[in-house]
């Protein structure tokens, strides 16, 4: 299908010049096309904070239920049961509710002490060394073992299954990525999982392997072993990457704001806030998609049922319709809510997780290195389909 052309934007997901800096383009989406249409890739997209945050709530219009992810919809695959990011109700509820009792604000906070300890294991060595990577260094590390550690798997493996998330995540320069590069394969975790059940612990897996869902009568069963893997997969990637990419911009947009970050070295009580302002300033994970059910109408234009949308929550953080001067950081900012952790059912479980751990990995870089500047000699930015952010960060700290 084709629709009339009303402007001469151009929006790629998959480039990578673009991803550099893909704000001007947001901006212009917006303004001048807010309903946009990429005839290559067939896909519309919303860029107006009110528009995602509609669709967002809307599930039955707006359905995850042939995957949030745009190479996933476009391929078609069969998606394995479990995975609440590719679900709509009720089955999306059942397994939200399973997890939800793991990622509590009270729970998230009981581990408060071991984060800390993670971050302190990996920034102590590096005090008068004259720099660190704040991904290599921080950002892989804090995330990767934290996740780890509420999973069940073992300190030892950690690295090596962290290396293959982000693998799995990386796309080619060309932009050619396939589904299996999105979806990760839950048979990297089989055999942690049957020993957990073999050997129960405090952990998640082991919840898991004695969790009971209701099944489409009603009465309780416990989750099938693909269920469990299922799960597992999924907090082990989606609590990994997106916490991964928050810290490296933590890193960077405070280098570019040194008055800012001297207030939080002076007020560490603003962190908080600074870490939501940083969520909107530059969202980890800047799209979203969805198919559409039925025939919709935006702008004036039909888009027709089967199509695929993306919800670029990225433009709609920095929406001036919504926040004034939404190119400036500024980390006083009132902000009622944003985006970056979606909006509606498929609200990020995660977040509570992911705000500790950028809150506490602030404030313990500001303790041992008040100030910094980044080597861009040596940053690269990494390119995925499904989160942005930095996969070097070197920094000088003097």
């Amino acid at each position: 299908m084709t629709v009339e052309a009303t402007s001469d934007i151009y929006y790629d997901p998959y480039d990578v010049e673009l991803d550099i800096d893909p704000y001007p383009t947001f901006r212009r989406m917006r303004d001048e096309a807010p309903l946009y249409y990429n005839e290559r890739y067939d896909f519309f997209a919303l860029t107006r904070f009110d528009d995602i945050q509609r669709c967002e709530l809307d599930w039955k219009t707006y359905s995850s239920a042939r995957g949030s992810v745009l190479e996933v919809i476009k391929t078609g695959i069969e998606l394995p049961p479990g995975n609440v990011l590719f679900e709509d109700p009720p089955s999306h509820d059942v397994h939200r509710g399973l997890l939800s009792r793991v990622f509590t604000p009270k729970r998230m906070l009981a581990i408060e002490p071991e984060v800390r300890a993670f971050c302190a294991r990996a920034l102590d060595p590096l005090v008068g060394s004259g720099g660190f990577d704040f991904i290599a260094d921080l950002g892989a590390e804090v995330p990767m073992r934290t996740i780890g550690m509420l999973l069940g798997i073992p300190e030892s493996d950690q690295e090596a299954i962290r290396d293959r998330i982000d693998e799995g995540m990386r796309h080619s320069l060309d932009g050619s990525t396939t589904a299996s590069a999105v979806v990760f394969d839950p048979s990297l975790y089989a055999d942690y999982v049957a020993w957990r059940a073999e050997n129960p612990s405090d952990d998640l897996m082991t919840d898991l392997l004695n969790a009971e869902i209701p099944d489409e009568s009603g009465v309780l069963r416990p989750l099938t072993r693909e269920e469990v893997l299922n799960y597992v997969a999924l907090v082990s990637a989606a609590g990994v990457e997106t916490t991964t990419r928050l810290i490296g911009w933590a890193g960077k947009v405070l280098a570019e704001h040194p008055d800012q970050r001297s207030e939080l070295v002076e007020d560490p009580g603003l962190i908080p806030n600074a870490i939501e302002e940083l969520l909107r300033f530059e969202s980890p994970s800047p799209t979203q998609a969805r198919s559409v059910v039925t025939d919709v109408e935006h702008y004036g234009t039909t888009v027709p049922a089967g199509s695929a949308i993306l919800l670029v929550t990225a433009a709609g953080n920095r929406d001036d319709r919504v926040f004034p001067d939404p190119d400036r950081f500024d980390i006083h900012r009132k902000i009622d809510h944003h985006l970056a952790f979606g909006y509606g059912i498929h609200f990020c479980l995660g977040s509570h997780l992911a705000r500790l751990e950028a809150r506490v990995a602030l404030e313990e870089v500001l303790k041992r290195f008040p100030s910094w500047d980044v080597d861009w000699d040596h940053a690269v930015q990494a390119h995925t389909t499904t989160v942005r952010g930095w996969e070097q960060l070197p920094v000088f700290t003097g």
